[in-house]
């Protein structure tokens, strides 16, 4: 009976403990998906990389173009300019080839680039939001199957994030 009452009283002080232990957690959620869409920084960068896209395509449809011209000539040269113009289409073939696989090797690696420093600043603001409010974990929304969405800081960070952005491109950063 006496270590009967012994457990008991040990299990109430356990449960006691755990209760006031996960309520000094202080847990959110945040959408990463939505602060990189969001972000006016992501806008920026991808409306950068489109633009250095089309440079590149106009680049690279010049050389095809310039391909099919000699492709055309081809069929009405005699034996031996044919056989001196094939090498002569081969090598554009083969630059072109070269040049779409470099720009597009640059391009990735670029936006790569970017998109860490993206993730960075995100990640740095959901820190400064998280000590600020005082919360001990914040968690991508993804790895939650539910969520009680009163949990969901993404729209505070957001703010924050924007806020941010545009004090560092006003003062020229």
């Amino acid at each position: 009976m006496r270590k009967g009452i012994v457990v008991l009283v040990m299990a109430l002080f356990s449960l006691a403990f755990v209760i006031s232990a996960s309520a000094a957690e202080k847990i959110a959620s945040v959408d990463i998906g939505k602060l990189f869409d969001e972000y006016p920084k992501t806008k920026e960068f991808d409306k950068g990389l489109e633009q250095k896209a089309g440079a590149y395509e106009k680049d690279r449809d010049n050389r095809i173009a310039e391909i099919k011209q000699l492709q055309d000539k081809l069929s009405i040269l005699t034996d031996q300019e044919k056989e001196n113009k094939q090498k002569e289409l081969e090598e554009k073939i083969k630059s072109a080839r070269e040049f779409t696989l470099s720009k597009e090797s640059e391009l990735k690696k670029e936006r790569d680039d970017r998109l860490r420093e993206v993730l960075k600043d995100i990640e740095a603001t959901v820190g400064q939001y998280a000590q600020k409010e005082g919360y001990t974990m914040v968690f991508n929304d993804r790895v939650f199957v539910y969520s009680n969405k009163a949990n969901d800081i993404t729209g505070k960070v957001l703010e924050m994030l924007q806020a941010e952005y545009k004090k560092n491109t006003s003062s020229g950063k």
